[in-house]
């Protein structure tokens, strides 16, 4: 089984705090969900979002609490489903979203990378393998860094969500 991070962009106004209404913005066709959301700006992280984290928090998820970078990927205030058992939302504020764009618009890649490395190598086949594992992490940050970027400059909230890995 595969882990999927889907992000979206959504309008303040039209944000809702509650689980329901989230479960609605990420169920259905991809034209419907847009159409509820209201933009057309989403990103969504294969199954690396998780080293992908590793990269900005220079930590596993959530040991960093209130660092912008820690944000990029897994961070955010949770709304809870009512199963408990099933990934809360994670939702950033279009505040929030802009101290994330602002740290992806000056972030160094190659620093981030060299932070990280020793964790993430032995993972994806070591120092021989080394230039596809940093090209496959760097295409995802910029693509992360145009979402934000984008999302910052509409004045948009973000909505993440990991999909039941059931």
């Amino acid at each position: 089984m595969s882990t999927y991070l889907h992000l979206r962009a959504v309008p303040p106004p039209a944000l809702r705090n509650s689980a329901a209404w989230l479960e609605r913005l990420f169920e259905g066709d991809l034209e419907i969900v847009r159409d509820r959301a209201g933009r057309h700006r989403e990103e969504v992280l294969d199954k690396r979002c998780l080293d992908q984290e590793r990269i900005y928090a220079g930590v596993l998820p959530h040991r960093a609490e209130g660092r912008p970078e820690n944000q990029v990927v897994l961070g955010g205030r949770p709304v809870f489903r009512a199963d408990r058992h099933k990934p809360p939302f994670l939702v950033l504020t279009a505040a929030q979203a802009r101290r994330v764009a602002g740290f992806l618009a000056t972030a160094d890649f190659g620093e981030l990378w060299n932070f990280a490395r020793a964790a993430l190598l032995p993972r994806y086949g070591g120092v021989g393998a080394e230039p596809d594992a940093w090209q496959a992490f760097e295409v995802t940050h910029r693509e992360l860094k145009e979402f934000y970027i984008q999302t910052a400059a509409d004045g948009d909230a973000v909505v993440k969500w990991l999909p039941d890995r059931s």
